[in-house]
């Protein structure tokens, strides 16, 4: 049993904790939680190590017993150091080290995400989990956007990391494989063209600002239509995370349904 937070595998996890940085040099992240390491099992991610403590749950327990069995680094810790480390209040006695996989990007995409300059982990992480539901073949984080792999962002993604081609480019990259893709970009904006009546059929490219700034000028360049959702009321804009969900479930009903010309529903 590991008791010491001087052990190595105990500073690693906090390092990889920390810093955006650290993650890169190593090439690895932290999953916490039975949920996201459950997942990571479900989609075979190539695991390092995995630390737990006396306060698991009896299905933790089992998911334990099924990395022994698969000869995955496991150890056991005392339950002061899982705290020490542990990135939420009420630990759930588990955290792994993952390697960085990259899932490949598709040849030929027909819907791709790209969350611009949005730094907050939570709507990262819920924008993740959106584009997971909704059928988005890949997510493409460009510069000024949070680390899509830090420990808020995989919490809020709830899994969505393990089954996303996640990328991150620069904007010339970007562009690069919207023309080739011959995607349509789309900024969500609220000065643009109604989603309801735009036909969100054709191959795109969704781009989602911040709530502060908007789309970069950068986004702006490679962009070839803009969309606002209908709103009642005195609201002006929606949180990012919530508007970017609200454009992705439009796509797939479009997708889903016959429609005419302007992308109506029948």
């Amino acid at each position: 049993m590991i008791t010491s937070n001087h052990n190595p595998k105990v500073k690693l996890i906090r390092a990889l904790l920390g810093r955006s940085r650290e993650r890169r040099d190593a090439g690895a992240f932290v999953a916490e939680g039975v949920r996201l390491v459950e997942e990571a099992v479900h989609a075979n991610w190539p695991m390092r190590s995995v630390l737990y403590d006396e306060t698991i749950s009896e299905r933790g327990r089992s998911l334990v017993g099924k990395l022994i069995s698969q000869a995955v680094d496991v150890e056991e810790v005392s339950s002061s150091v899982m705290k020490s480390i542990s990135e939420t209040e009420t630990p759930q006695g588990i955290l792994a080290v993952l390697d960085f996989h990259q899932l490949p990007m598709p040849e030929s995409p027909n819907f791709i995400l790209i969350p611009d300059q949005i730094r907050d982990p939570g709507n990262l992480g819920t924008l993740l989990r959106s584009a997971a539901a909704t059928g988005v073949q890949a997510v493409i984080i460009p510069p000024e956007t949070a680390d899509a792999f830090a420990p808020k962002v995989l919490r809020s993604g709830m899994g969505a990391h393990f089954w996303l081609p996640i990328h991150s480019m620069g904007w010339e990259e970007i562009g690069e494989i919207v023309n080739s893709a011959s995607l349509q970009a789309y900024i969500a904006d609220m000065d643009g063209e109604s989603c309801w009546e735009t036909d969100l059929k054709k191959s795109l490219a969704l781009i989602i600002g911040s709530e502060a700034d908007g789309a970069s000028e950068s986004a702006r360049k490679i962009a070839t239509g803009k969309l606002s959702i209908p709103m009642s009321g005195n609201v002006e804009s929606l949180n990012a995370a919530v508007a970017g969900s609200v454009l992705m479930f439009e796509v797939v009903r479009q997708r889903s349904s016959p429609s005419t010309g302007s992308g109506q529903a029948v």
